[in-house]
């Protein structure tokens, strides 16, 4: 199911931007998250040192070199901070008094090397937590006694690894990541829905040029073609499609144009031979004929008839091909044979006029076609040039292969078309004549339906002037 553009956008809009913050709050969450945990860890880290350093082993016992029990932070019972101590056997020698009974994580590493960790005591608070192991000093006033007694106790026979453990309450960190998760997260819903309002609004105001449009368009009906969309103050990209929409209506004016002109010129066109047929019949029943005159007049009347049928075959044709309604077979065809069958039928008429015929396509000449509807194609250009050409002129036909498509030209001599009435020949019920004196004879569909043929046929036709009043019909075919 199509949504709206509207809600497109929105959606758009709305979930790049989730997506950003989402992306956003993570990274600042974990930096923040981080880095506070890492100043937490280094101070723990500076107590446990401090702590193992301060060890120091006696031939009796163990103890640190000062009070560590009665320093402040061992004794805040808000805060607390604790160690314990092991010795190699993993028996506790000392731990912090608030511990009481309670013991903290013996984390085990590797010697002198920082291990953390994060779990909660009785009451369910979090507590950091690091482990240290280390060698303690040896307490011996003598100095030499006391360097041989250091070297043989670091000996890899005697080493005596002890296990220092330091844990703060963590609850305040912990909280504060909390309320930072939290307020990240408020932020970025009030963040989406002022940006969700603010979307709304900038592709409203962006969607008006279309909705002025769309308005526009509403008020033009098949009677007022001519109205062209002038919205102003339009986006760059919509321009374009005010453009073509502009194009469009004007595409649309000159069709409907063109049927109303066809419809006149298809009126006009049977209205005169219908005329002609209907008073030649009225006036041979005005009195009795003898039946030479009938029989002249029904060759009159067939005349005309024959003149309208072609006129509406032409018109059949013309509609099954914009239809796409004609199939075609196509097969090798040799031009110049084809040309000469289809200029049998105008030989006569030509001859009257003292009309020479020259055709100059090679006969080995071939191209792949549909015969039958290339012949009307050729039939339609050789007839409207018998019946233009001046009299004892000269019709030419040639052929040859351009551009990987084989070329036919027909011209005839004594052409009277301007440049500007060249544009116009494969007009339907277009004709050189514009007073229409041979409306009746000539209805001007022959080059229009040449055109529309060949290109169904996959070539093209168009028409040129050559000095000497020339005029020439060129068709192209696929070889």
């Amino acid at each position: 199911m199509s949504r709206s553009l509207r809600i497109r956008l929105l959606t758009g809009i709305i979930g790049g931007m989730i997506l950003l913050l989402t992306l956003f709050s993570l990274l600042i969450y974990i930096v923040i998250r981080s880095t506070l945990i890492k100043q937490f860890d280094k101070s723990l880290a500076s107590v446990a040192q401090i702590l193992a350093a301060s060890v120091e082993i006696d031939v009796n016992e163990i103890e640190f070199e000062f009070e560590v029990q009665q320093m402040p932070e061992f004794l805040n019972s808000d805060h607390p901070t604790h160690y314990q101590l092991w010795d190699p056997n993993g028996t506790v020698i000392s731990k912090s008094p608030l511990l009481g009974a309670d013991n903290l994580l013996r984390l085990e590493g590797t010697l002198n090397a920082l291990v953390f960790d994060t779990s909660r005591n009785n009451n369910g608070q979090p507590l950091r937590t690091i482990s240290l192991k280390f060698l303690p000093r040896l307490a011996d006033n003598n100095e030499k006694n006391k360097n041989e007694a250091q070297k043989d106790y670091r000996s890899p026979e005697n080493k005596q690894e002890f296990t220092l453990a330091v844990a703060r309450d963590a609850g305040d960190l912990y909280g504060q990541l909390g309320f930072l998760r939290w307020l990240l997260l408020i932020a970025s819903a009030a963040v989406i829905a002022l940006s969700f309002i603010l979307a709304a609004v900038i592709v409203k105001k962006g969607l008006r040029p279309l909705n002025s449009i769309a308005a526009e368009i509403a008020t033009i009906k098949e009677d007022s073609l001519t109205t062209r969309i002038t919205t102003e103050d339009v986006p760059t990209e919509v321009v374009q499609i005010k453009n073509r929409l502009n194009e469009l209506l004007s595409r649309l004016e000159a069709s409907f144009n063109r049927e109303r002109q066809f419809n006149a010129d298809v009126a006009h066109e049977l209205r005169t031979p219908l005329s002609g047929l209907r008073s030649t019949i009225e006036v041979t029943l005005t009195r009795t004929r003898d039946n030479d005159e009938y029989k002249r007049v029904l060759f009159e009347c067939e005349a005309i008839v024959e003149n309208m049928q072609t006129m509406v075959g032409n018109l059949l044709m013309l509609s099954r091909l914009d239809a796409k309604q004609i199939s075609f077979q196509t097969e090798q065809i040799r031009l110049a044979e084809l040309v000469n069958s289809c200029w049998q039928q105008f030989s006569d008429k030509a001859l009257e006029r003292q009309i020479t015929f020259d055709n100059s396509i090679e006969a080995e000449y071939m191209c792949e076609s549909d015969r039958h509807n290339l012949s009307i194609v050729l039939s339609n250009i050789l007839a409207n040039a018998v019946e233009y050409t001046d009299e004892g002129g000269q019709i030419r036909t040639t052929a040859c292969s351009k551009d990987g498509s084989m070329e036919i030209a027909v011209s005839n001599t004594g052409c009277q078309l301007t440049t500007e009435q060249l544009s116009q020949v494969f007009d339907c019920f277009w004709r050189g004549d514009l007073s229409r004196s041979d409306t009746g004879t000539h209805c001007g569909l022959g080059l229009a339906l040449v055109q529309k043929l060949i290109r169904a046929l996959g070539g093209n036709a168009f028409a040129e002037l050559q000095p000497g009043g020339i005029f020439v019909v060129r068709i192209t075919l696929p070889e």
